[in-house]
Protein backbone atom coordinates (compact mmCIF):
# COMPACT_ATOMS: atom_id res chain seq x y z
CA UNK A 1 0.00 0.00 0.00
CA UNK A 2 1.39 3.36 -1.01
CA UNK A 3 0.80 6.37 1.24
CA UNK A 4 2.29 8.91 -1.13
CA UNK A 5 0.30 11.66 -2.81
CA UNK A 6 -0.34 11.14 -6.50
CA UNK A 7 2.12 12.61 -8.96
CA UNK A 8 0.91 15.11 -11.55
CA UNK A 9 2.03 15.23 -15.16
CA UNK A 10 0.79 16.83 -18.33
CA UNK A 11 -0.38 14.45 -21.03
CA UNK A 12 2.06 16.10 -23.45
CA UNK A 13 5.05 14.85 -21.45
CA UNK A 14 6.34 11.39 -22.36
CA UNK A 15 5.13 8.55 -20.16
CA UNK A 16 7.65 7.30 -17.63
CA UNK A 17 7.70 3.80 -16.10
CA UNK A 18 7.93 5.49 -12.67
CA UNK A 19 4.45 6.98 -13.26
CA UNK A 20 2.78 3.81 -12.07
CA UNK A 21 -0.91 3.89 -12.91
CA UNK A 22 -1.65 6.85 -15.18
CA UNK A 23 -5.09 8.34 -14.52
CA UNK A 24 -6.53 10.98 -16.84
CA UNK A 25 -8.44 13.50 -14.73
CA UNK A 26 -9.85 15.71 -17.51
CA UNK A 27 -13.46 15.54 -18.69
CA UNK A 28 -12.49 15.83 -22.37
CA UNK A 29 -9.87 13.77 -24.17
CA UNK A 30 -6.77 15.93 -24.82
CA UNK A 31 -6.87 17.40 -28.29
CA UNK A 32 -4.30 16.01 -30.70
CA UNK A 33 -3.07 13.22 -28.41
CA UNK A 34 -3.42 9.59 -29.44
CA UNK A 35 -4.36 6.96 -26.89
CA UNK A 36 -0.98 5.33 -27.42
CA UNK A 37 0.92 8.56 -26.75
CA UNK A 38 -1.20 9.40 -23.70
CA UNK A 39 -0.51 5.95 -22.20
CA UNK A 40 -3.48 6.37 -19.87
CA UNK A 41 -4.51 3.36 -17.79
CA UNK A 42 -7.75 4.82 -16.39
CA UNK A 43 -9.87 7.78 -17.46
CA UNK A 44 -11.89 9.14 -14.53
CA UNK A 45 -14.19 11.69 -16.17
CA UNK A 46 -16.50 11.59 -13.14
CA UNK A 47 -13.83 13.03 -10.85
CA UNK A 48 -13.57 16.26 -12.82
CA UNK A 49 -15.46 19.50 -12.20
CA UNK A 50 -18.91 19.61 -13.78
CA UNK A 51 -19.30 21.16 -17.22
CA UNK A 52 -21.26 24.03 -15.66
CA UNK A 53 -18.49 24.75 -13.15
CA UNK A 54 -15.75 24.54 -15.80
CA UNK A 55 -17.66 26.87 -18.12
CA UNK A 56 -18.29 29.36 -15.29
CA UNK A 57 -14.61 29.32 -14.27
CA UNK A 58 -13.26 29.71 -17.81
CA UNK A 59 -15.30 32.87 -18.34
CA UNK A 60 -12.98 34.73 -15.94
CA UNK A 61 -10.31 32.46 -14.42
CA UNK A 62 -8.22 35.25 -12.90
CA UNK A 63 -11.08 36.44 -10.71
CA UNK A 64 -12.93 33.17 -10.16
CA UNK A 65 -10.28 30.69 -9.01
CA UNK A 66 -11.15 30.93 -5.31
CA UNK A 67 -14.85 30.43 -6.07
CA UNK A 68 -13.98 27.60 -8.44
CA UNK A 69 -11.96 25.75 -5.79
CA UNK A 70 -14.74 26.14 -3.22
CA UNK A 71 -17.40 24.92 -5.64
CA UNK A 72 -15.26 22.00 -6.81
CA UNK A 73 -14.67 20.90 -3.21
CA UNK A 74 -18.44 20.84 -2.81
CA UNK A 75 -18.86 18.81 -6.01
CA UNK A 76 -16.34 16.25 -4.75
CA UNK A 77 -18.92 15.35 -2.09
CA UNK A 78 -21.70 14.38 -4.50
CA UNK A 79 -22.33 10.66 -5.18
CA UNK A 80 -20.75 10.47 -8.66
CA UNK A 81 -17.62 12.27 -7.53
CA UNK A 82 -17.39 10.20 -4.34
CA UNK A 83 -17.46 6.98 -6.34
CA UNK A 84 -14.68 8.22 -8.64
CA UNK A 85 -12.62 9.41 -5.66
CA UNK A 86 -13.07 5.99 -4.07
CA UNK A 87 -11.80 4.35 -7.26
CA UNK A 88 -8.78 6.65 -7.28
CA UNK A 89 -8.05 5.93 -3.62
CA UNK A 90 -8.19 2.19 -4.36
CA UNK A 91 -5.65 2.67 -7.16
CA UNK A 92 -3.43 4.67 -4.81
CA UNK A 93 -3.59 1.81 -2.28
CA UNK A 94 -2.15 -0.49 -4.96
CA UNK A 95 0.87 1.68 -5.76
CA UNK A 96 2.09 4.82 -7.45
CA UNK A 97 -0.53 6.88 -9.26
CA UNK A 98 0.10 9.78 -11.62
CA UNK A 99 -2.71 12.19 -12.42
CA UNK A 100 -2.60 13.08 -16.10
CA UNK A 101 -4.04 16.34 -17.41
CA UNK A 102 -3.91 18.56 -20.46
CA UNK A 103 -4.36 21.84 -18.58
CA UNK A 104 -1.54 24.34 -19.10
CA UNK A 105 -1.55 25.85 -15.62
CA UNK A 106 -1.94 22.87 -13.35
CA UNK A 107 -1.52 25.04 -10.26
CA UNK A 108 -4.65 27.06 -11.20
CA UNK A 109 -6.87 24.12 -12.11
CA UNK A 110 -8.82 21.35 -10.43
CA UNK A 111 -5.59 19.43 -9.85
CA UNK A 112 -4.43 21.08 -6.57
CA UNK A 113 -7.96 20.82 -5.16
CA UNK A 114 -8.16 17.13 -6.04
CA UNK A 115 -4.68 16.34 -4.69
CA UNK A 116 -5.46 18.10 -1.40
CA UNK A 117 -8.80 16.28 -1.17
CA UNK A 118 -7.05 12.93 -1.66
CA UNK A 119 -4.39 13.76 0.95
CA UNK A 120 -7.10 14.71 3.41
CA UNK A 121 -9.04 11.49 2.86
CA UNK A 122 -5.99 9.24 3.08
CA UNK A 123 -5.23 10.52 6.57
CA UNK A 124 -8.73 9.89 7.93
CA UNK A 125 -10.34 6.71 9.18
CA UNK A 126 -12.85 5.32 6.70
CA UNK A 127 -11.07 7.11 3.85
CA UNK A 128 -12.86 5.20 1.11
CA UNK A 129 -16.23 6.42 2.31
CA UNK A 130 -15.23 9.97 1.29
CA UNK A 131 -17.36 11.80 3.88
CA UNK A 132 -18.25 15.39 3.12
Amino acid sequence: MSDEAPRVRRVYEPADPADGTRVLVDRLWPRGVSKERAAVDVWLKEITPSTELRDWYHQNPDERYDGFTERYRTELGDPAHRAAVGELLDLMDQGTVTLITAVKETDRSQIPVLVEHLRHLRHRPGKHENPS
